[in-house]
């Protein structure tokens, strides 16, 4: 699972660049390192929540 929501997050920072997606907070294409951030907290999450 975690490795289909990296997959997923690396597509949007893609498609972020290349077409932003019009989400509040992801307008300009220069927004695309905050789903880098998200990314970031989300693997942290899971890997504390992980046994």
């Amino acid at each position: 699972m975690s490795k289909a929501l990296t997959l997923l997050l690396f597509i949007a920072m893609c498609l972020q660049l290349i077409k932003p997606l019009g989400y509040p907070g992801l307008r300009q294409r220069r927004d695309f390192w905050k789903i880098a951030v998200f990314a970031i907290v989300v693997m942290m999450v899971t890997v504390l929540v992980r046994p």
